[in-house]
């Protein structure tokens, strides 16, 4: 029999319908199990009862009763010793994760850092977080100089890591190319000489990516993030050219030559990839649209992310759209099997759900480490917590040139901004898959790094959903294989 006693359902178990199946997804052992509908009404129906009339604890007996009006007794009792087996086995209703707080080091251990080496751009996106390329300040190029002393605290702040991660961001990096190159060889060299590595990825709108560049990057085994928002009329109205010319014309091209060079990588962002990600806006809630073109092009690795924008801005995303926005993963949940289906298969970054090699718990429960793992360096040396943050002298950590600590109250409100903090957090289903959101698009909209961006929030639980379901629908696939 089930046993509930002082047990939240609704904080740790998720059921909900997918295409044609009623899912049930277990918070705690990351589980998903495909349920009747009858089991999945009766659940969803525990769960109001809990929530409406007990309080979240009430006695079990109370809510057998109530939940499942409909069901006959011997119904009822069969669905309860179902649930019950499952349980005792810890893959439904199982126990929640003892609620812990996460152990940092001190000082920080630097893992991954974002280089800075543009603060310029050749393209003037309408949504840019950076302002068109200078982050609020002026348009600007990292010396090597600066480079070379951001390796180097890199390195010295590692700790015992084998591995770093280097990305080199803007702006538009491409602009800044010798000194990338520069950057690349002193850091591979500088890394091996202590017995690590660094892991250098590159973000680029692909204007400035030719042959030469294009072969350079493929030959140092760089990993590459391209920027396109997908069909040529929607790419052109957020990213022009500062003379107001579309840059779909230019970039496509490039890109799929670039692609060409890299026909094997990882779906989940990790080795050696390459990567195709788009920003979709209220111009285009139909996105999935733009995922479909660029996967009809033959590009294999796509990510196309909501635009995160005040709004009053007429791109901006609105609580209004959010079914609108739905039905498009909805859409392209589907799609993605039937690519897959007629040998067309591509990764939509968003739904790779990573249930079985995902991060640990501490991880999940506090992101990015933005602040304290991860961190940004402008081209003056300035250090910020992520690349979305810098130029926002609230968050700055320090500098290259100064003293060499960074600053203990921002890593402090940092390292606080998890899960267990953040109060719509707390009985969230999806709080070890989502972290609390993007640290940046939090303090966006609210001002704060604990309180969370809603949109943002119910966009990630839909991507969950549809991710849960193309897992299961993969596994089947298999079977039937």
């Amino acid at each position: 029999m089930l046993k509930i006693d002082h047990y939240n359902i609704a904080k740790n178990v998720h059921v909900f319908r997918q295409g044609n199946l009623n899912i049930a997804y277990d918070v705690n052992s990351g589980s998903l199990h495909i349920v009747d509908d009858k089991t999945a009404q009766f659940i969803i129906n525990m769960i109001q009862v809990q929530i409406q009339d007990l309080k979240g604890t009430g006695d079990p007996h109370s809510i057998f009763r109530v939940a499942g009006a409909d069901l006959s007794g011997e119904e009822k009792n069969e669905i309860l010793m179902e649930l019950g087996a499952l349980q005792r086995n810890n893959l439904l209703f199982s126990q929640e994760a003892e609620k812990i707080e996460p152990m940092y080091p001190e000082p920080p251990i630097i893992k991954a850092m974002c280089l800075h080496v543009a603060h310029d751009c050749n393209l003037r996106c309408r949504y840019c977080f950076a302002g068109t390329g200078p982050f609020g300040g002026s348009r600007q190029l990292m010396s090597f100089k600066t480079g070379k002393s951001a390796l180097d605290f890199l390195l010295r702040n590692s700790g015992n890591r084998a591995q770093c991660e280097v990305d080199f961001f803007g702006g538009e990096p491409l602009l800044n190319f010798d000194v990338v190159k520069e950057l690349i060889s002193y850091g591979k060299k500088a890394a091996a000489q202590i017995g690590k590595k660094i892991k250098f990825t590159l973000t680029t709108n692909a204007v400035l990516l030719n042959e030469e560049v294009s072969g350079y990057l493929e030959e140092e085994g760089i990993s590459i993030v391209l920027s396109l928002d997908g069909r040529k009329e929607v790419n052109d109205r957020m990213r022009p050219y500062a003379g107001g010319k579309g840059s779909y014309d230019r970039i496509m091209p490039q890109i799929l030559r670039f692609i060409e060079k890299r026909p094997a990588a990882s779906r989940y962002a990790i080795g050696k990839y390459y990567y195709v990600r788009g920003t979709y806006t209220r111009y285009n809630m139909d996105f999935y649209q733009d995922v479909l073109h660029m996967a009809d092009q033959g590009i294999k690795r796509i990510s196309v992310e909501p635009v995160v924008a005040p709004p009053e801005e007429e791109y901006a995303l609105r609580e209004e759209d959010l079914d609108t926005v739905k039905k498009s993963y909805d859409i392209l949940g589907e799609k993605v099997l039937e690519y897959m289906q007629n040998g067309k298969e591509f990764s939509f970054f968003h739904f790779n759900a990573g249930l079985d090699d995902g991060p640990c718990l501490p991880k999940r429960l506090s992101g990015c480490g933005a602040g304290h793992e991860y961190v940004a360096i402008s081209p003056e040396g300035e250090i910020y917590p992520c690349h979305q943050f810098v130029g926002q002298e609230k968050y700055k950590l320090g500098s290259l040139y100064e003293e060499e600590k960074l600053n203990a109250k921002v890593v402090a409100a940092f390292r606080k901004a998890h899960v267990y903090i953040k109060e719509e957090c707390g009985s969230c289903w999806a709080r070890f898959s989502c972290s609390g959101g993007c640290h940046a698009a939090n303090a966006a909209f609210s001002g704060e790094l604990t309180k969370v961006y809603s949109l943002g929030c119910e966009l990630q639980k839909k991507r969950l959903e549809v991710a849960f379901y193309i897992k299961i629908r993969e596994r089947e696939q298999r079977v039937l294989v």
